[in-house]
C-alpha cells in the first residue's frame, strides 16, 4: 500500500498540532503500529515547531508565512519532509546538545533518536530548510484500511 500528503501550513503554533493528527490519523488507518505512529508523530511536531519558529525572516524585510508538510507511506517505509522558507542551516547551526535544564534546542536530536535515518539541509535554488526522516514500519494485526 501507498499514501501520500502534502499540506500547506501557516507558520502559527496551532499548526503544529493539526500535522501531528493528520499524521497519527493516517497511520491509525493504514494500520501501523501505535508506537512507530507515536515516535513519527513526536519526530514531526519537533520538525514542524523548528519551522514556524525559524522559518521565516529571508533578508530584510522579507518574511516568509508557511512551510510545506509531505508524508509517504509506502510499504514498509515511511518518509517525512518539513520544508521552510526560512535563511536554512549554516555551518553554525548544526546541532549541538542542549543543556539538561534548556527549554529549546533539543529538537533535531529528538527526531534523530526517534527516526531511523535523518537528512537534514537546505532546498536548492529559493532557500530554505529541508528536514527530512525516516522509519521502517510495523503493523497491527487488524488494519482499519485493509478490513472494510
Amino acid at each position: 500500500m501507498s499514501i501520500w500528503w502534502s499540506l500547506h501550513l501557516r507558520r502559527e503554533a496551532a499548526s503544529v498540532p493539526l500535522a501531528r493528527r493528520l499524521l497519527l490519523g493516517a497511520m491509525e488507518t493504514a494500520g501501523v503500529d501505535p508506537d512507530i505512529s507515536y515516535d513519527l508523530s513526536v519526530a514531526l511536531s519537533e520538525a514542524c515547531a523548528n519551522a514556524v519558529e525559524h522559518g521565516g525572516h529571508r533578508g530584510r524585510g522579507a518574511s516568509s508565512e508557511a512551510y510545506r508538510v509531505t508524508a509517504y507511506l509506502d510499504g514498509e517505509m515511511c518518509r517525512i519532509e518539513v520544508a521552510d522558507a526560512g535563511p536554512g542551516f549554516t555551518a553554525a547551526d548544526r546541532p549541538r546538545p542542549a543543556h539538561d535544564d534548556a527549554e529549546s534546542g533539543r529538537g533535531l536530536f529528538l527526531i534523530r533518536e526517534l527516526a531511523d535515518h535523518v537528512h537534514v539541509g537546505n532546498k536548492p535554488g529559493r532557500g530554505g530548510a529541508v528536514v527530512s526522516f525516516d522509519k521502517i514500519l510495523k503493523w497491527r494485526r487488524d488494519p482499519a484500511l485493509l478490513t472494510v
